[in-house]
């Protein structure tokens, strides 16, 4: 049974899908803005949402502090840029590869 995580490494812009100690996959994301800094911390997967519409892109993935999450999006020349207000933004067709390893409940890191 994989021992599937997250983490977000904001200085070099990767989301990383690691299964116990193993990096598995890597993605390239948009981060917040300098006065919308995505939250360092340790969070959860709260909840998905299929086609949120808007700036969300494909898939929404609610994170355990409100109000943040880890989303697909509708500009993807944003992603490897200081682009949002805080959220993790994704390439459509990496957040929902993304999205079927990870369930509700998965650890989420998010670190400098």
């Amino acid at each position: 049974m994989p021992d599937y995580r997250i983490i977000v490494d904001l200085s070099d812009r990767m989301l990383y899908l690691l299964d116990g100690d193993q990096v598995t996959k890597s993605y390239p994301v948009g981060i917040g803005k300098m006065l919308t800094s995505t939250p360092t911390g340790d969070y959860r997967i709260i909840n998905k949402q299929q086609n949120p519409g808007g700036p969300f892109g494909v898939l929404w993935m609610g994170l355990s502090k409100p109000h943040y999450g880890i989303h697909g999006t509708n500009d993807p020349a944003s992603i490897g840029h200081e682009v949002s207000h805080g959220c993790i933004r994704m390439y459509n067709e990496d957040v929902l590869d993304l999205s079927t390893y990870v369930p509700v409940g998965t650890r989420v890191t998010i670190r400098q």
